[in-house]
Parts: C-alpha cells; sequence; structure tokens
C-alpha cells in the first residue's frame, strides 16, 4: 500500500517519467489515459498498473533525485550531481548546522534539508523576495524544509546565525562576503562556492588568498552515462558536463613555520612568491 500524500514517479512505456502526489479521489490524467488514484494507493513501488486504455504504467518512489529534478524553477538550480558533491564537502548532516546564501528556487536548500534530517539546521538567505517564496514552495512540495530557515535578506549585512559548521555562496561576487561569511561560522568550518566562469574563480582565490583560508580545491563535475547493455556496453552520445566551478576551502588560521615545510616545485615555488608579492602590494597600498 502507498500512503496518500506520498510522491510518487508513473513511468510509461517510452521513458517519459511524471512526478505526482498521490492523493485521494484526484486521478492522474494522462496523454496515455487516466491511472486511478485508489489503484495507485492499493499498489506497492515497482508494481505496473494500467490506464483507462490498457496503457502500462510503472509505479516508483520518488528519491532525492526525482525530487530535485520536479522542483519548480525561476532560476537556474543546481545540478544533482553538483548537489551530491556539495552536501558531502560541506558535512551535512544530523546535527549540522550549514548556511547558505542566494537560495533561489531552492534546490541545494533541498538537498541540504534532506541530508541534514530532523536534527540538523539549514538557514538560508535570499535577496529576492519573490524567489523566496518559490524556494519555500518548492521546499513543501518535496516534503523537507521542516529544518529549514528561510531569510530574505541581504548578507551585506551580514548572516542571520553564527558559530555554523559550514557555508555555501551561491552569488555573483562572493569575494565581497568573506568577512561577513568568517563572522558567520565557527573556526575551522568548511566553506563551499559555486561560479560560472574562469573570471570570477580567479577573483575568489585571490580573496581567498588574502584571508584566513587554507585547503582550498576548484574543480567541475562532469556526468557521462553508458547504455545499460550487457552486449553493448558503451557511453551514451550526450552526457552532463560543465555546469559550474565548484569552490571550497576551510577557515584556516596561515602559520609560517607549517607552510615552510611544505614540499614546493619550481612552479609552485615561483607561485608562492607572486602570492607573498601580491600581498605586499596590498598592505602597502592600505
Amino acid at each position: 500500500m502507498i500512503p496518500y500524500g506520498s510522491l510518487v514517479v508513473f513511468v510509461t512505456p517510452k521513458g517519459r517519467r511524471y512526478i505526482k502526489r498521490l492523493e485521494e479521489g484526484q486521478d492522474w490524467h494522462g496523454n496515455d489515459g487516466v491511472l486511478r488514484a485508489a489503484e495507485a494507493a492499493a499498489s506497492r513501488y515497482g508494481d505496473v498498473l494500467y490506464t483507462n486504455t490498457g496503457v502500462p504504467m510503472q509505479v516508483q518512489e520518488a528519491t532525492l533525485h526525482d525530487r530535485l529534478k520536479g522542483l519548480k524553477r525561476q532560476t537556474q538550480i543546481i545540478y544533482p550531481k553538483d548537489i551530491a558533491y556539495i552536501c558531502l564537502r560541506l558535512g551535512a548532516g544530523p546535527g549540522r548546522t550549514i548556511i547558505e546564501a542566494g537560495c533561489g528556487s531552492g534546490g541545494l536548500t533541498t538537498g541540504l534539508s534532506w541530508f541534514c534530517g530532523p536534527t540538523g539546521r539549514v538557514v538560508s538567505h535570499e535577496a529576492r523576495e519573490e524567489f523566496l517564496a518559490l524556494a519555500r514552495r518548492n521546499l513543501q512540495w518535496a516534503g523537507v524544509g521542516e529544518n529549514v530557515e528561510l531569510h530574505h535578506r541581504d548578507i551585506a549585512e551580514g548572516f542571520a546565525v553564527s558559530g555554523a559548521d559550514a557555508l555555501f555562496l551561491d552569488v555573483r561576487t562572493p569575494w565581497e562576503y568573506l568577512d561577513q561569511a568568517l563572522a558567520a561560522v565557527r573556526p575551522g568550518a568548511t566553506f563551499g562556492f559555486l561560479l560560472p566562469t574562469v573570471d570570477q574563480v580567479g577573483k575568489l582565490l585571490l580573496g581567498l588568498e588574502r584571508g584566513p583560508f587554507g585547503d582550498t580545491e576548484v574543480c567541475e563535475i562532469l556526468m557521462r552515462r553508458w547504455k545499460p547493455l550487457a552486449d553493448r556496453l558503451r557511453p551514451e552520445d550526450r552526457m552532463i558536463a560543465h555546469t559550474g566551478f565548484l569552490i571550497f576551502c576551510r577557515q584556516q588560521d596561515r602559520n609560517a613555520d607549517f607552510l615552510a615545510l611544505r614540499p614546493l616545485g619550481t612552479r609552485e615555488r615561483k607561485q608562492e612568491a607572486a602570492r607573498r608579492a601580491r600581498l605586499e602590494e596590498d598592505n602597502a597600498e592600505e
């Protein structure tokens, strides 16, 4: 039995996927006919049901991946492949407090809420009220959000909480908010950023090297599916390639003795010399 109120996925023989909330008395109507809500509620996940026109439909449980793909969008949302890695790098989980800024349509917010669970806390900030309203509706639709606080707030004024375990910025100029970010987290916290262009990543890295940040990583995640044919296994013709740059680092005080013992090659020594020259120039200007 599938309880009413559950999010279910109906899959057609042609591979079309429809994610719907199962409500009593509300039958599903599609191009392939009508699927009775009572029949779906009496079935189990994995069963095959038939519409009134005799078309078979598979019934599946809506996973987090399904829910993320079903969100209503007014903004470019973060892809599931990126959300998964972001949640891992930020350590999203029970008892953790994660700050987010730039929630947009609420894609990452949904993932963070899912992973943090009842004992975790997600504190999200959005400057545009219409996006905040959409994120709230999406969280409710996806069946999460009880552990989420949504704030209509300009983060230039600071974040709504302090002492958080991790912080993620999905804003255009994150280097302008590093001081506010540091004030919002506990020592040693993890930071994450999403940026679309190389130029923006460069500006962020310059900002990070001027502050107490370390363990920096810049990456992109590419996803290539393979055709699941045992005797003709080969990659799909298309893939989900570059969707954005992900940058992660930690709050980390710099220590001269620690830095002096790092093994550096010729290229790394030149890069370190250039970094110090930039810092000296910044200090001279101040």
